[in-house]
Order: C-alpha cells, then structure tokens, then sequence
C-alpha cells in the first residue's frame, strides 16, 4: 500500500539497479555482495593472523626448512588447497561441509604464505602489503563504477586464461632452468597484470553472474585473486631488494 520515496543517494535501497538491464532484484544482489565480502573479509583476516604467528615466531619456519619431517609437511601444505578445490567446487553449495573445506583450504594457504614471508623481510612484506590493498579496493570501486555505467569484462575470461597458461609454463621454465633476477622480475610483473584482471573479471561476475547459492565459490575466487596479487608483488619487491 505505501511505497517508500525514491532516494538517490541511498545506493543499497534498491532503487537503482547495479547495471543497466538488471532484471533481478537490487536488495538480494546487494545482499548476497555483502556476504561474499564478509566471508572473504574472514579470509583474509585469518591468513593475516596465521602468516604473521609464522613470520614473528622463527622455530614454526625452522622446523620446516631443518627437518626432513618439515620439509615433508611444508610440501603437503602447498599442495592441501589444491586438493581441497576438488572437493571444495563439488560441495560449494552444501552447508555446512563448504564452510569446513573453506577453512582447511583458508588455513593450509595461510601457512603457504606465512613461510613464505617467513624469509623476507619487513620491509618488503609491508610494501607488497600496502599496494596489494591499494590496487584491491581501487579495481574493486572502479569494477562497481563502470559497471553502474553498462561496461562488461566477460570478455577478459578467455585472454586471462591464456595469460595463466602462460605464466604456468613461464614458472617451469623458470625453476627447470633458472634464467636470473630480471626473469624472476618480469614474471612477478606479468603475474601482478594478470591477477588485476582477474580482479577486475571476478568482481564483475560478482555483481552480475554468480547465483544466490555460489557465495563460496565466489568468495575463493576473489580471495586466490588477492593472494596471488601480494605473491606476485612480494615477489617483485624481494627480487628487487635482494
């Protein structure tokens, strides 16, 4: 019977689609972004205190690179999240199991990233963190910018592919034959081009074309995109500082 005033500054009251053409409704769109950011806040947020308990407590990375025991649990945590993916994309949408797998796969790829700040330092560590959360938000508020104004990036899909390819066998290259400090900087470059976009691609799908019940696997995506970036970052910066 009454209808509430149209309010054009109020962005989540629905008035507004996100993009032109939007068929459903705006309040579940936004209700549903907001989850994917709370889960991937969680994330985030987790890797931040389990890397940090690596990189201030110097025995947890010893024990891994002085031990054989070590050094067998350090490969069984970098390869963990990838098995967990299997299970993870095939249970994503059944609660509560997607949320256990979500947080072996968020903890094991904590501690991947731990140790491998566990050997640079400070300095570097805090640069990559720094431009990691600028170009984030940045991509983020522009991705919900230019899609407001009808821009679509599903096109980027197949070009990212190819780019990851790409980079996967630049890597193997790389550790098969080790091509020197100017390599290493030209892969964490191309790594870091590839990943924003993957941002940007992400984000997009996000705003437009993951279903209500996908939340996880939307939020793993954006959350391997982030960490990814601060990889190929971290990477620049220490062949740069070394």
């Amino acid at each position: 019977m009454w209808t509430r005033p149209f309010q054009k500054s109020d962005v989540e009251a629905g008035a507004r689609p996100l993009y032109p053409m939007m068929l459903e409704s705006p309040e579940l769109r936004w209700a549903f972004i907001r989850k994917i950011y709370s889960i991937l806040t969680v994330q985030l947020l987790v890797t931040i205190a389990v890397a940090a308990t690596v990189v201030s407590v110097p025995p947890i990375a010893l024990f891994f690179v002085s031990s054989g025991a070590g050094l067998a649990l350090y490969i069984v945590l970098i390869i963990t999240p990838f098995i967990v993916l299997c299970p993870l994309f095939y249970y994503h949408q059944k609660h509560p199991v997607n949320y256990v797998l979500l947080g072996v796969f968020t903890v094991s790829l904590a501690f991947a990233v731990g140790l491998t700040c566990a050997f640079t330092s400070g300095k570097v560590i805090l640069e990559s963190v720094i431009l990691t959360t600028v170009v984030v938000v940045s991509l983020t508020l522009y991705t919900f910018w230019a899609a407001r104004r009808g821009h679509d990036f599903n096109f980027l899909g197949p070009f990212l592919f190819g780019a990851v390819l790409v980079l996967m066998v630049f890597a193997m290259i790389q550790i098969l034959f080790p091509l020197g400090k100017l390599s290493v900087m030209i892969y964490g470059c191309l790594a870091s081009i590839i990943f924003c976009g993957y941002i940007v691609y992400d984000t997009d799908n996000l705003i437009k074309r993951y279903s209500y019940d996908e939340y996880i696997w939307a939020a793993v995506s954006l959350y391997l995109d982030i960490i990814n970036l601060f990889l190929s970052l971290l990477t620049i910066f220490r062949a740069a500082d070394s």
